[in-house]
């Protein structure tokens, strides 16, 4: 082969190998990413939509959610537990972690409020708050180390001023049973074991036909604020934040507003 063909077709073969190499590196999808959500119980149903959502913006990203009560997800990732992001029902969860810079810096992404439920049925007749004073009946509430069971006790505290100083103490002397998570008091109503339970709207709506819904006065109510943050040992630091960030776009709201959440608080 004479000396300036073989340069032709060294040169050829050089640039193949290039524009395969490129093709490769073009079409080689990126690694993926599973990311650990510890999430509160009341987000059970509405996270792995959010879920789906972030997934479809980045096919690279898939997750493993963890639903229980917010102190329970906080006692985890104290003890470490391995996790990339916390989602709870309660400030006062968000602020010990990131005090003990366990998380970073959090995102309040949106707010619940409680209601009264009652199985379908109505077996006890319950027909409005004020008859939890006197009725006979089975109350099951959240216990005092969970958001939800705090946020009960606060909102029977407010009910005083709207049907006279004792109530609260009347209506907890009802109670039967204190749950470690918001699914556990719709479970017990709904399966006639209670005949009612204060828990959040979103658990409300959820249950959809196999409870009946109480309205709280809107100037008793105790408004939950969630907090979502990266966990500062996550190994996927980056992702996790992008998750918590998506949290407060758009497609992420509409899911959240659709599931009966509320808008994070302005301030």
């Amino acid at each position: 082969m004479r000396p300036r063909i073989a340069s032709a077709v060294a040169a050829a073969s050089v640039a193949l190998a290039l524009q395969a190499c490129s093709a490769s590196s073009a079409t080689t999808p990126p690694p993926s990413v599973k990311l650990t959500v510890l999430a509160a119980a009341s987000l059970a149903t509405v996270f792995p939509q959010v879920g789906n959502a972030f997934h479809a913006t980045r096919p690279d990203v898939t997750f493993a959610f963890s639903f229980a009560g917010t102190d329970q997800l906080a006692a985890q990732i104290q003890q470490g537990a391995p996790a990339d992001v916390f989602a709870g029902a309660s400030l006062k969860y968000g602020d010990e972690l990131l005090a003990a810079r366990l998380i970073e810096p959090y995102r309040r992404f949106c707010t619940n409020r409680l209601v009264l439920i009652v199985p379908a049925s109505n077996p006890a007749g319950i027909a409005s708050l004020a008859e939890l004073r006197s009725k006979s009946y089975k109350l099951v509430i959240g216990s005092d180390t969970v958001p939800v069971g705090s946020y009960t006790r606060t909102v029977l505290g407010n009910l005083d001023a709207v049907y006279g100083a004792g109530y609260s103490a009347a209506v907890l002397g009802k109670v039967v049973s204190n749950e470690d998570s918001v699914t556990s008091i719709v479970a017990k109503v709904e399966s006639g074991e209670a005949d009612a339970g204060f828990v959040y709207v979103t658990d409300a709506l959820a249950a959809g036909a196999k409870v009946q819904t109480l309205d709280l006065p809107t100037a008793a109510e105790a408004v939950a604020t969630y907090p979502a943050a990266a966990v500062g040992a996550s190994p996927h630091l980056a992702d996790a934040q992008m998750f918590v960030d998506f949290l407060l776009k758009a497609a992420a709201q509409r899911l959240l507003r659709g599931a009966g959440f509320g808008p994070p608080p302005t301030s």
